[in-house]
């Protein structure tokens, strides 16, 4: 049985016609049901009953509650909240019990959401598939031998099979809207700095954004608009749009100026996703928007410049993870410099060692301005290019992905293959844009993402545009 939308569970909910604890039984029993996926690391089962009960009875008092009232929902394992620990799916996390939640977490709470579960994720947010997790790989519903896309394949696997009507996930390089665009679901990357990231585990800090996976376009937007704004705990956050992020109602499209970008439709993409997309795009012409094809030339320099910046970043974030102050320590170090090696040695899997690497080289003496100067400087470049093209069209779309999920186990033996499933996505995370992935259609059975992006702090108009192209596709 398909969830209602978010804003309905709440109204019904809020008038007693639904109890908050059947709909946490019923997210706890999906969990269980399932776990065969193996989209889910722990459950929060003991304090999401608790907050149940607790917000039936303030409803039986007649007391008001929030507009999330009684939703169930899933976080990222990356998010720290209460009611189980927060691993980054990491070996040198597994012991990790948060003293303090999210912001985003907090702010969902407090509108009366309740926290079911915590989703699985390649470590740290490293990869493209969820087949970095320390602790398993989850499985694509649609084909159980592919991947769910990375690297919060856990949080799209839970909205996919309906265990919750909406999950948190990260997006540092398409991490949200790759799994999305794989699982045929709604995946949203907000403007930077929109949603804090106070709470939630740094992975590369210039591009990390939080943001939501729903099964709609409206459920997205009722959840970032409780999200969104300035947070004293995060301060790159930015001031929220005055009208807030629920989308207008479904208006024309007529003369809306759409650029469908050039270089995400050539080379490497498959025939299969090419042709739904292109399906995708005539239907929004047919509705009356003015499409034209446009170009970014640095767009093909974005995934390099990514793959500078944030392993740099990484290197940076993770160097606090030492044995030292909390999660993994290893027992047989015999001395301080022992317990540094010996604890990251076994406690960070092979991605993040990969990174570290990558990052510490990329900073160093001599190949700072080789490598991370350079690629600051290209990412101004790409900024600017979004900047000039948004000056005359009003929205940019292409695909999310050049292909539909692969097998599992297909590309952990080949790094630079499995980069390249972000391809797509990165341009967005180096520039800030928001971008949003919505299901176009199947493709030799699997789903296509139609990836749109918006300019910076367009947020409510990108929304209110994927609605109306939601009911199209």
């Amino acid at each position: 049985m398909s969830w209602p939308q978010v804003a309905d569970i709440a109204q019904k909910v809020q008038s007693s016609e639904l109890k908050a604890q059947d709909l946490v039984d019923r997210a706890l029993s999906a969990v269980q049901e399932k776990q065969s996926l193996k989209p889910i690391i722990s459950e929060t089962s003991q304090r999401a009953k608790t907050r149940a009960a607790e917000l039936d009875n303030q409803i039986a008092k007649g007391k008001k509650v929030g507009r999330l009232a009684g939703v169930p929902f899933i976080a990222k394992d990356n998010f720290l909240a209460y009611g189980s620990k927060t691993t980054a799916a990491s070996n040198i996390l597994r012991p990790f019990q948060a003293p303090y939640q999210a912001t985003a977490i907090e702010r969902l709470e407090a509108e009366g959401a309740i926290l079911v579960a915590k989703a699985n994720l390649d470590a740290f947010a490293h990869g493209s598939s969820t087949e970095n997790s320390d602790f398993f790989t989850t499985k694509n519903p649609y084909d159980h031998s592919r991947v769910p896309g990375g690297s919060s394949g856990g949080s799209a696997v839970a909205v996919a099979t309906e265990i919750v009507p909406f999950a948190l996930g990260t997006d540092t390089g398409g991490s949200i809207r790759q799994p999305a665009g794989f699982c045929g679901v709604v995946g949203y990357k907000p403007t930077y700095g929109l949603v804090s990231r106070s709470g939630v585990i740094a992975m590369a800090s210039s591009t990390d954004v939080i943001g939501p996976i729903t099964r709609t376009v409206a459920d997205t937007a009722q959840v970032l608009d409780i999200m969104a704004g300035r947070d004293e705990l995060d301060s790159t956050t930015i001031d929220r749009d005055k009208k807030g992020y629920l989308p207008e109602r479904a208006g024309s499209l007529k003369n809306v100026r759409v650029g469908v970008i050039r270089e995400y439709m050539e080379h490497g993409v498959e025939s299969g996703v090419k042709q739904v997309v292109n399906l995708a795009i005539e239907k929004i012409k047919t509705a009356g928007a003015k499409i034209s094809e446009v170009s970014l030339p640095s767009l093909p320099l974005a995934l390099a410049v990514y793959y500078i910046i944030c392993p740099a970043e990484v290197s940076s974030n993770l160097a606090r993870y030492d044995g030292q102050r909390y999660g993994f320590s290893e027992p047989q170090a015999q001395d301080l410099l022992s317990s540094y090696e010996l604890t990251r040695d076994h406690g960070f899997g092979p991605e993040a060692k990969r990174r570290i690497m990558i990052g510490t080289y990329v900073l160093s003496s001599g190949y700072y301005d080789a490598y991370y100067k350079k690629a600051q400087t290209v990412r101004t470049k790409i900024i600017d290019e979004f900047s000039n093209k948004f000056e005359k069209y009003d929205f940019l779309i292409g695909p999310t992905s050049p292909t539909t999920a692969f097998k599992i186990g297909e590309r952990v033996d080949d790094p630079l293959s499995m980069y390249l499933s972000d391809i797509m996505t990165v341009a967005a995370n180096v520039s800030g844009n928001p971008s949003i992935s919505l299901p176009a259609g199947m493709a030799n059975g699997l789903p296509v993402g139609l990836q749109i992006i918006g300019p910076m702090r367009g947020d409510r108009a990108l929304l209110s545009f994927a609605q109306d192209v939601e009911g199209l596709l």
